[in-house]
């Protein structure tokens, strides 16, 4: 049943659902943030402003910005159902099918599908997986570490470019075929940017994104029935459990959830890396000093510090209690995780960027329970491989100020400035990256 506005609070004076809030930078909205933690932290709120599909009936939602919350709601699949979107929105359900995948099914569904699709994650797809990450991180920054000019755009050369080449090198689409598959997937994202839609409606830029990335799915799909590949589109299209295979629909829709959260989570956490290394030499040079031996729990860090997806969505199926606040069924309660990674209830300074954080709990892949980021090996690994390029090869950058993507949802970069000493000026010869240990 939907949310009604009945028995609720006065929604708070806090207010983190306006244009203007989410227009602010993350140091601005990290102090509204504080203030909620500290005062109302699961607080009523009113409708977000920048909503896909308006509803003059919607009366809001619960904010919840503890660590603590988030992890307790994210566990309990009994009272918190995904099923109805993750979105702030309610979008109709078969647009929620062919954009979320299982990120909004519940179980005995979502158990299913997760389990087929992670069946396709075979050792052996994973180190070829592995393989073509390592090699896209090298020609990315091949392509750009000798410009004379040594000075980029760095979202557009580098931060962009590896997850898309990544993206595309794992589902093996054409070279033909990738401008679109691009495109499309960036129009899901940014329906809040008024620079990106270009004066479209966000609802119809959204749907006919993901018609295309459907559509492109079909075509690889039935090229691999005629064809089989190594790629991971030919291993969804076999994976198999218990005599149950995956239907086309479905690979559609993982291939459609892939083409964000395998794109834009990495491009905009690799952008504010760079940005905070820019202004934290010591965090650089002690993960440069062994760099195989501290990736690892740098990473987290960067996930931690970056959190680049800022909200998601849960609906509650029975009446409980969260923070003293009494939660109905229908009510829409929304985890803000750059909240949750700015804890000081669980995180020492937390706007402190320590690469060598541990442990670090943090929820930038999700608060655990059967929703956590199924991909998060991936986007490691391409976080790493990335950094093992840049450290060793142009180790002198200096980002600049961002331009930040204005949503509720994704905590982005349209562009930033990045300077270094091209590779060809440096002294001596250039020094190999560093092999995987």
């Amino acid at each position: 049943m939907p949310a009604s506005g009945e028995g609720k609070p006065p929604h708070s004076e806090i207010d983190i659902s306006s244009k203007e809030f989410w227009a602010q930078t993350s140091e601005e909205r990290d102090e509204r943030f504080k203030q909620l933690r500290e005062t109302d932290p699961v607080s009523w709120q009113r409708p977000v402003e920048d909503a896909v599909t308006p509803d003059p009936d919607d009366p809001g939602y619960w904010a919840l910005v503890k660590h603590a919350d988030i992890v307790r709601v994210s566990r309990d699949n009994d009272t918190f159902i995904s099923g109805q979107g993750v979105l702030f929105d309610l979008l109709p359900e078969i647009f929620l099918q062919m954009t979320q995948s299982f990120l909004a099914m519940d179980n005995p569904k979502h158990d299913k599908l997760r389990k087929l699709v992670a069946s396709a994650f075979t050792p052996r797809q994973v180190r070829r997986l592995e393989a073509q990450i390592a090699t896209a991180a090298k020609e990315i920054v091949d392509s750009f570490a000798s410009d004379p000019s040594g000075e980029i755009d760095f979202v557009e050369r580098c931060g962009e470019r590896l997850p898309e080449r990544i993206f595309c090198d794992m589902f093996g689409i054409p070279e033909d075929m990738r401008t679109r598959t691009v495109k499309a997937a960036g129009d899901i994202v940014a329906w809040a940017d008024p620079e990106h839609l270009a004066g479209r409606p966000a609802d119809e830029v959204q749907v006919e994104a993901a018609a295309a990335l459907h559509e492109i799915a079909e075509e690889l799909i039935n090229a691999r029935k005629e064809n089989p590949t190594e790629d991971l589109f030919s291993s969804l299209m076999n994976a198999e459990i218990d005599g149950e295979k995956l239907d086309d629909f479905d690979i559609g829709a993982f291939f459609v959830l892939m083409s964000v959260a395998g794109t834009d989570t990495t491009k905009h956490t690799s952008a504010f890396t760079v940005r905070a290394m820019t202004h934290g030499r010591d965090q650089q040079r002690w993960l440069a000093e062994d760099f195989d031996g501290r990736i690892d729990t740098a990473v987290e860090e960067f996930v931690r510090y970056a959190s680049p997806v800022m909200t998601f969505r849960r609906t509650a199926v029975k009446e409980t209690e969260l923070g003293g606040k009494t939660i109905l069924p229908g009510d829409k309660v929304v985890f803000f995780y750059p909240s949750g990674n700015q804890d000081t209830d669980v995180f020492t300074e937390p706007e402190r960027f320590d690469l060598s954080r541990s442990p670090n709990p943090h929820v930038g892949f999700g608060g655990g329970g059967v929703h956590y980021c199924l991909g998060n090996m991936l986007a490691k690994s391409a976080l790493r491989e990335l950094f093992r390029q840049l450290l060793t090869r142009i180790p002198d950058f200096e980002a600049g100020e961002p331009e930040l993507l204005g949503t509720n949802f994704m905590r982005g970069v349209k562009r930033m400035p990045f300077r270094f000493t091209p590779e060809t000026e440096r002294s001596g010869a250039r020094p190999a990256a560093p092999e995987k240990g």
